[in-house]
């Protein structure tokens, strides 16, 4: 069994839906590893990380959309607002996700569908570098 971990940095806009499949592929693909798991995680409590389509752009649009509507800022609700009114709902919008995605690798790949991409999903308003780890674990 062979085991490897990597880390890389995204630098978002704001909130929103990034791609980073291309970035993670890449790495995967030089780690000659035919059959294992990859693990990805995100060490952040306002941001996380989806598997979803990756055809058609008006779904992420979509799902962006639903969020705002789901999980809006400034709700009176919440007590926690330290760091803005975007700050208590990027919580709940981390916790109704994902921070951690295992992904099969088959044949030096990741098996993924034809439609689906990794992204990552920025639920803070202002700009943030998040981290990612991989680890990877396999033969």
């Amino acid at each position: 069994m062979k085991q490897t971990e990597f880390q890389f940095s995204v630098s978002t806009k704001g909130r929103g839906i990034y791609a980073i499949s291309n970035k993670v592929e890449s790495w995967v693909q030089n780690q000659n590893i035919r059959s294992g798991l990859l693990t990805l995680f995100i060490p952040h409590t306002s941001a996380s990380l989806l598997i979803q389509e990756n055809a058609d752009p008006d779904v992420l649009k979509d799902l962006d959309r639903f969020f705002n509507r789901l999980v809006p800022d400034g709700d009176p609700l919440y007590d926690h607002q330290a760091e803005g009114p975007d700050d208590m709902p990027a919580h709940i919008r981390s916790a109704l996700t994902q921070t951690q995605l295992s992904i099969p690798i088959r044949n030096n790949e990741m098996a993924l569908g034809i439609w689906q991409g990794i992204y990552l999903f920025e639920h803070r308003v202002h700009p943030h570098t998040r981290n990612i780890l991989l680890h990877l674990l396999g033969e």
